[in-house]
């Protein structure tokens, strides 16, 4: 298993270098004080002004300094070595506390030892884990009694189409219900900038089911307290999804045919 998580960090890392001048994670932007949350999260997790908060698979750390930046003591975490040296000198640079952690979160336990108000993930995450289960009691493990896990991810059914067609039409090309194999790819570019070329590397994911994510959180004692499904996306998945007055990604004309987001919110007992 270690060759799959070796090879996508080796991704990761080369994508740091393309991903921090990119318009699409608009660092200068951020650091003039914009926030990169996504809206959705911002009006879903409500107030986090005094609480810890545990960002999982952080990448350079943006969003979890953003969520500093609304009263939260943060901790963000990812595998990327390039990635949290980044997060960390955009710390310094933006004036924040920040603290970043580099790790496999499989192996977090060995590097962290605290307990949070909140658990939080986002955007393209859980693709890159193999063992949803030991996900879930990650997650467990990291809240204190009581605390918020929150996440607001692509949805697994929207990963299923065929995303290099121009033809503007839904073609099933990927499985949606997924084995412990995972599906290989050879990237060259990112979605930050599908048109800056990167070395050509080959990424591995794991496909997991609606069911499936919410089985795992509620098998290690969580209380699911919503389940909200979106549809549009906040990147062109699709090569013919058009961006809308809002920034949201949409199937031509708006049609509203399948989920292209989730949300949830699950609260341990």
């Amino acid at each position: 298993m270690n060759k799959f998580f070796d090879a996508n960090r080796d991704l990761w890392d080369a994508k740091v270098e393309v991903h921090k001048d990119s318009e699409f994670y608009n660092v200068k932007g951020f650091l003039k004080g914009e926030s990169t949350l996504d809206p959705i999260e911002v009006e879903e997790l409500v107030d986090v002004s005094g609480k810890s908060l545990l960002h999982l698979q952080c990448h350079f750390g943006l969003d979890t300094m953003s969520w500093e930046r609304l009263g939260a003591d943060v901790v963000g975490v990812d595998f990327s070595g390039d990635a949290i040296d980044l997060a960390m000198n955009i710390a310094t640079e933006a004036k924040l506390n920040a603290k970043f952690v580099q790790s496999n979160i499989y192996e977090l336990r060995e590097k962290l030892d605290q307990k949070f108000d909140i658990v939080f993930t986002s955007g393209g995450v859980i693709m890159w884990l193999n063992d949803l289960e030991k996900w879930g009691e990650i997650i467990d493990h990291f809240l204190k009694p009581g605390g918020v896990f929150y996440i607001r991810e692509f949805h697994p059914f929207g990963y299923i189409f065929d995303d290099e067609t121009e033809e503007a039409t839904l073609k099933v090309r990927y499985p949606y219900f997924h084995g412990s194999e995972p599906m290989s790819f050879v990237s060259d570019n990112t979605y930050s900038n599908p048109d800056k070329k990167m070395e050509a590397k080959t990424a591995y994911e794991w496909n997991h089911s609606i069911s499936r994510i919410i089985n795992v959180l509620t098998k290690v004692g969580l209380r699911i307290e919503f389940f909200n499904e979106f549809p549009f996306t906040s990147y062109q998945a699709l090569p013919f999804m058009i961006e809308n007055k809002d920034g949201r990604w949409v199937l031509p004309e708006g049609k509203e045919y399948v989920p292209f987001m989730f949300s949830l919110k699950a609260t341990k007992m």
